[in-house]
């Protein structure tokens, strides 16, 4: 999808929907929420024990028992906050945990809202099949609008356009189509399967049928509008919005729209729906700020950058690390590196927990503009101070070396990222990074080199092709015999290809 914009609040629909059909909390709150359950209770409380078990596969089921073990009270609308909350940060197995205990203990009695987000959660955790098993297996009494559209969301996010029209068309024969959030996700499907002229059938349609669009059914298809370049469409869709009575217009239609004119090159337009977008935030709408400035950024309008940072920090009182993410991104893409490194010093004083992110949003500034051995020396300075970098940080180093052709260095750096996957299990290195180090190697690199880094590799990606012709090469420079790499490579079920033919040909012509 073109607009960032729209990426997140297409994922918030489908994330929340659920939360969206069964709750009076608009998706606008989810939007601003800084923090759920932080610094609020100096108490400990039922959320404090479940939080930190951030990792899936650590169960939080031991530490609700444990709660009502020790004589504590579990109230019904604490565990749906903590569930939302959970869903929010998208720890969805722990919120499918909660919510499973909360039926199977009889906290309350399992409202039809309580068994849609259920249901949602066991699609997103566990597969479509094991939501339609769930759906099937509920009562006809339970099989209400918002059971059928938490299937319905399922069937969106896995993008089946057949099993969604079908369900839809079984929701229409039951009444269950009365409200503008099933419409909206099929105008969602459209979108994710890139058949934006059908988004705009689907808005008639709803109107057609006497249901009102609301902010988001407008934002969907002003996004299909845009996706197809028809700014026309855009302006008159747009009218029409803000001419409904129903209707309050909020800063992320006209973030949105203001988007699709910067990429137009329609500056003045994009800068009178910027302001139009501003004078909509909250005040302490650190979210909405943060895409302001990214979209200024792209305007390169420094002067606009700067002074919503200011508002920003005085409106929202404190910085967190998304909002400082955000602003050495816009510093860095500016070309402003010294007043970059000035604001990452205000971050280490900030007394905010240290999340890498920040600091490599100015090491991936560095090694864009070429200054890579800047960027290592700062990585090293941190690493004296007693931090441990992520994989992701000698990773960006790695590939600044890689394009100023210092493939030692990139080499060096690159064992270093692999080296701290461990407790990282969900990075994985740039694969254009590891193709130009692999090719290098094969051609240049000693074989002790090459087993190294192949076999530190392996241990974050399967081993493949690639790295099989790494090795047959080496191996063939230094003389020796690779017949126990093919038998590797054959054991790993990856056949000979042309380039493998190649690549084993050398060996015969070393041979005459």
């Amino acid at each position: 999808m073109d607009s960032s914009l729209f990426s997140i609040l297409n994922r918030l629909s489908l994330n929340f929907r659920s939360s969206r059909r069964f709750s009076e909390t608009p998706i606008a709150n989810a939007l601003s929420s800084r923090s759920y359950y932080t610094g609020r209770y100096s108490k400990i409380n039922l959320y404090s024990k479940i939080s930190p078990l951030g990792h899936p596969s650590l169960s939080v089921v031991p530490e609700l028992d444990k709660w009502v073990e020790e004589g504590r009270k579990v109230r019904e609308m604490e565990l749906q906050r903590i569930i939302r909350d959970l869903r929010k940060r998208k720890r969805f197995t722990h919120a499918l945990e909660v919510s499973e205990w909360m039926n199977n203990k009889g906290v309350c009695t399992f409202s039809p809202s309580d068994q849609a987000v259920q249901l949602d959660l066991i699609g997103k955790v566990r597969g479509l099949d094991s939501a339609e098993s769930y759906f099937n297996n509920l009562s006809d009494q339970d099989k209400t609008d918002k059971t059928y559209g938490a299937l319905l969301s399922c069937y969106v996010r896995e993008r089946l356009t057949d099993k969604s029209l079908s369900h839809m068309q079984k929701m229409k024969e039951l009444g269950f189509v009365s409200s503008s959030l099933t419409y909206n996700d099929l105008m969602c499907l459209y979108t994710n399967i890139g058949q934006y002229e059908k988004v705009h059938e689907v808005l008639t349609e709803m109107k057609d049928k006497g249901v009102s669009p609301d902010n988001f059914s407008y934002r969907i298809c002003i996004n299909s509008y845009g996706a197809r370049s028809d700014l026309d469409g855009i302006e008159k869709l747009l009218e029409e919005m803000e001419s409904q009575s129903h209707i309050v217009m909020d800063w992320t239609t006209y973030a949105m729209v203001a988007n699709f004119y910067i990429k137009a090159g329609l500056t003045d337009k994009a800068i009178i729906n910027l302001k139009k977008s501003e004078e909509k935030l909250r005040k302490k709408d650190a979210l909405g700020y943060n895409h302001l400035i990214s979209l200024y950024t792209n305007l390169g309008n420094k002067a606009e950058v700067l002074r919503l940072w200011g508002l920003e920090k005085v409106a929202c009182k404190r910085s967190i690390n998304r909002d400082y993410v955000t602003m050495l991104g816009s510093l860095v893409k500016l070309g402003e590196l010294e007043e970059a490194e000035a604001l990452l010093k205000e971050w280490e004083s900030s007394g905010n927990s240290y999340d890498f992110r920040v600091p490599n949003t100015l090491l991936i500034g560095y090694s864009q503009k070429g200054l890579v051995e800047k960027a290592e020396a700062m990585l090293e300075d941190i690493i004296e101070k007693g931090k441990t970098p992520t994989p992701n940080s000698w990773g960006i180093v790695a590939a600044g070396y890689a394009n100023k052709h210092n493939m030692e260095k990139a080499v060096e750096c690159m064992k270093a990222a692999l080296a701290l996957h461990v407790g990282n299990e969900g990075w994985r290195p740039n694969p254009e990074v590891i193709t130009s180090i692999l090719s290098w190697l094969g051609d240049e690199g000693n074989l002790e080199n090459v087993e190294a880094f192949v076999g530190l590799l392996k241990t974050v990606i399967p081993m493949d092709r690639e790295m099989y012709h790494t090795l047959i090469k080496a191996n063939i420079r230094a003389g020796k015999e690779v017949e126990r790499v093919m038998e590797s490579m054959k054991a790993d079920q990856i056949d000979e290809d042309e380039e493998t033919k190649k690549i084993l040909s050398l060996t015969q012509d070393q041979a005459e």
